[in-house]
């Protein structure tokens, strides 16, 4: 199975302070790598330096065999557009329709025409179970679930490879998060992208991803499968998976 990221001794200081500590991991083709840890950890930091955003103050980073710190401009935007980004609060234009939003790439950087992206939009909404009903339709008219999957489908607009969610359930009731995670599941499985999720609802990271990773203030405390995490030695681990152990032992126990 090819590797698509690979994080080699990531170190980040800002302002003074570590907020990175020699992290390492990797993820591979179609898996789904979840990572959690309390607030502050660096989960979000560690995804800036996939998109290219930050450099790192030492370490190296690479995406599809790629060194991200160290391409040109062009070839990082080359990069760029086969990694989607569903942002924590959606990041929708409030002033554009959706089907604009979800072809906002296209409408800015290519000549196609509107009657193109409409329909470039109508198969990705479709994609995240809506239909086309919506496409006329502003953001301020949409449920807060329907925000996140018109930010999936504009994530997903240009065919990435690869696809991070930062906090995808932020901000939803449990039912409409547990629809999330059904709905990153189904991408994985039509699509065959890999993702990375950096999440704070454990239900969610526990249920979808092959892998998990914990942080505690910029450093890997384990990688594991969600079992392994469970079962984790580690106290830190052990106390930060308590509540969801219990949840999970329950619902085994049900009748």
């Amino acid at each position: 199975m090819r590797t698509v990221v690979r994080v080699e001794n990531l170190w980040k200081e800002i302002d003074g302070r570590w907020i990175l500590k020699g992290v390492s991991f990797e993820v591979m083709e179609e898996e789904i790598f979840s990572i959690i840890g309390a607030s502050g950890s660096g989960k979000t930091s560690i995804t800036k330096h996939i998109v290219g955003l930050w450099k790192p103050t030492k370490g190296k980073v690479y995406v599809f065999g790629r060194e991200v710190s160290g391409l040109p401009p062009l070839e990082l935007d080359d990069l760029r557009r086969n990694i989607g980004y569903v942002f924590q609060e959606g990041a929708l234009f409030d002033s554009l329709k959706v089907w604009e939003n979800v072809g906002f790439y296209f409408l800015e950087h290519t000549n196609a025409k509107s009657d193109e992206v409409r329909e470039i939009a109508r198969e990705k909404l479709r994609l995240v179970n809506l239909n086309e009903d919506v496409l006329d339709l502003m953001p301020s008219e949409l449920s807060g679930g329907m925000k996140k999957r018109v930010s999936i489908a504009r994530a997903i607009a240009t065919d990435p490879k690869l696809i991070i969610y930062d906090e995808p359930t932020s901000g939803l009731d449990p039912i409409t998060s547990r629809v999330i995670d059904r709905l990153i599941l189904e991408l994985r499985e039509k699509t065959k992208t890999t993702a990375i999720v950096v999440t704070h609802d454990m239900m969610s990271a526990f249920s979808i991803s092959d892998r998990i990773m914990v942080l505690r203030e910029g450093e890997v405390v384990d990688v594991g499968t969600p079992e392994e995490i469970l079962r984790s030695k580690d106290p830190f681990v052990n106390e930060f998976v308590s509540e969801i152990r219990e949840i999970l032992v329950g619902q085994d126990k049900a009748p």
